[in-house]
């Protein structure tokens, strides 16, 4: 890489990383550059197999309904997949086929490994030299932070990212899942296809949706509710409303205590689905927390401790919003774009395209709206 100054990079080539970085190139004459540590798309090509996602594809685009899992106004992963729910690895493909169809300038294996701040900028040392840039992104997404509850025996645990996770115990087997929001959900319908006995532990019952409100944030999603029921019915899935306590290595299996003072028994290991952490990695000393532990952002998803540095993905917070699906996130894509070029002195006028197709929110307030039934 040479050293001279771009006005902005973005790290990450996977949803986030790629589609800010669409918007950017429709901000005249503004230099860009996406580093990737792996390959594009390559948190999604490292799924474990039967992960699939919670959100339909559908190419409504010529009626003014953008694909949900689209990073760009005009394309579609259901028509380049042909599939409605895709997979990691096909996801992973429509990535690629966006980035090239739209000679996105990613850098491939140039994972960044140190991020300085000065007052005219970035320094980013990665697996290809030195890049300085007036602005950044951050878009490395969550993948590569799994976290673990803080509870003893934790090391007993495989997180729901790893292949261990998903690999079939068979008919008969025993699985114990901690956390029954999406992941935790997901593994266990899987497991119960595979004709094993799952036991989910959850206090905050995740799956009682009634008094969660509308927003899919904070709701499992339609197609993990149909799968849900499908798996209660087989009478082999416990759902239990108390939190895992501790993890045991026993004759030969794994004893799981509960906070409601039971215990079950498993001869697999246990899984944990408690989710993911921001996954900051290299700028994690450049953004404040919030109180309950996510990065402290303003209103333009911009760090409050380092001007110039942006948030985009999943762990965008603001308030009680969550934006933590694709098309949620996305909506933020050209937002962050605006913001960066209109910094710069750029012509921003082609963002309003994204606006037009339901891709660019700058008013944060119409995020919260409720569904009335």
């Amino acid at each position: 890489m040479d050293k001279r100054a771009l006005d902005t990079v973005v790290i990450g080539a996977g949803p986030a990383g790629l589609g800010t970085a669409l918007a950017l190139g429709a901000v005249r004459g503004l230099s860009c550059r996406v580093c990737e540590r792996g390959a594009v798309g390559q948190t999604f090509a490292d799924w474990p197999p039967g992960q699939r996602f919670l959100t339909p594809s559908f190419t409504g685009n010529g009626f003014g309904a953008t694909d949900l899992n689209a990073i760009h106004p005009i394309t579609s992963p259901a028509f380049t997949l042909g599939t409605d729910y895709p997979n990691g690895p096909g996801y992973a493909a429509y990535l690629r086929v966006v980035a090239s169809h739209f000679k996105v300038p990613v850098v491939e294996h140039a994972g960044v490994t140190t991020v300085s701040a000065a007052d005219d900028g970035f320094e980013l040392e990665t697996g290809k030299g030195t890049v300085r840039a007036r602005t950044l992104v951050w878009a490395g997404g969550e993948f590569h932070h799994p976290q673990m509850p803080p509870i003893e025996g934790a090391g007993l645990l495989d997180h729901s990212s790893s292949p261990a996770a998903w690999a079939p115990g068979g008919a008969g087997s025993e699985v114990v899942v901690i956390g029954g929001y999406e992941s935790g959900m997901d593994l266990a319908c899987h497991h119960v296809r595979q004709g094993a006995h799952v036991t989910v532990a959850d206090a905050g019952t995740p799956w009682d949706d009634g008094s969660k409100g509308s927003d899919p944030s904070f709701l499992l999603a339609p197609r993990t509710r149909v799968r849900l029921r499908q798996a209660l019915a087989t009478g082999r899935l416990t759902l239990v409303a108390a939190d895992a306590v501790r993890i045991a290595a026993e004759d030969g299996g794994f004893l799981v205590e509960l906070g409601d003072a039971r215990q079950v028994l498993s001869r697999t290991r246990p899984v944990s689905a408690v989710g993911y952490g921001p996954g900051l990695g290299p700028v994690a000393h450049l953004f404040a927390r919030r109180d309950d532990g996510w990065p402290l952002l303003d209103d333009d998803d911009q760090s409050t401790t380092t001007p110039g540095l942006f948030l985009s993905g999943p762990s965008v917070r603001h308030d009680r919003l969550k934006f933590c699906f694709i098309y949620k996130y996305r909506q933020r894509f050209a937002h962050i774009a605006g913001v960066i070029g209109k910094s710069l002195g750029k012509d921003t006028s082609a963002l309003e395209a994204w606006r037009a197709a339901g891709m660019l929110s700058d008013d944060l307030s119409c995020c919260g709206v409720e569904c009335a039934c």
